[in-house]
């Protein structure tokens, strides 16, 4: 049975992203040092078409990261290019190839046609909120599991609307004191999170939980 997933890394005072989003800092200020444990791993080095990198309790996490997945969806502030109406030019942080090679949904308040890139990945923008994301992420994904990445107002719509079934938290080993904020107004009473694993790794942790509903 195919599941709706979350796998996110956070601070340890529950953050997502630093302040001060830009441009320039599109995880915000320090941001960028939550996802030091998979930046030096070898598995995330290949998906990038890079070489070297360390093997360690992470790898397995990162190896993951796609497993049975058939479609992603994720907020305007992941997919990037600044606020308002979309730039033409603007295709993501990835490059001409980006790392998901496959249907991705991006939530958005400006409508743009579907953008086609290398390796399979084809960006997909919606307009109409977050149940209509997951019924089109779902159609693609079939049979397949489909993963919500980000950032953290797109997850908690989604975990305080009920939609999630499994969320995955790497929990880096550092403080950033303030920024976009995890699990954060999630309805009244709040989901209940299961704990179905801990897989302890260099400079983070990582967690599983059941949604129970």
């Amino acid at each position: 049975m195919s599941k709706t997933l979350i796998r996110i890394t956070m601070s340890l005072d529950g953050y997502v992203a630093g302040p001060n989003q830009s441009m320039k800092d599109p995880l915000g200020v320090g941001g960028q040092a939550l996802h030091k444990w998979a930046v030096e791993l070898a598995a995330w080095k290949e998906q990038h078409g890079q070489k070297g990198g360390a093997v360690n309790a992470s790898s397995a996490i990162m190896q993951e990261m796609f497993e049975n997945v058939g479609a992603v969806i994720m907020g305007r502030n992941m997919f990037g290019g600044g606020p308002g109406p979309w730039k033409p030019d603007w295709k993501g942080w990835w490059g001409e190839n980006p790392p998901y090679h496959m249907p991705v949904f991006v939530l958005t308040h400006h409508s743009r046609d579907p953008l086609p890139m290398q390796g399979g990945t084809t960006f997909h923008f919606v307009t109409d909120g977050i149940e209509s994301a997951l019924n089109q992420a779902k159609r693609v994904a079939a049979a397949k599991d489909v993963l919500i990445m980000g950032g953290a107002q797109t997850v908690n719509q989604f975990l305080a609307a009920g939609l999630v079934d499994e969320v995955n938290i790497s929990m880096a080993q550092l403080l950033l004191g303030a920024g976009e904020r995890l699990l954060d107004n999630l309805g009244d009473p709040p989901p209940r999170f299961e704990q179905t694993r801990v897989v302890e790794a260099p400079g983070v942790v990582h967690l599983r939980y059941r949604v129970a509903r």
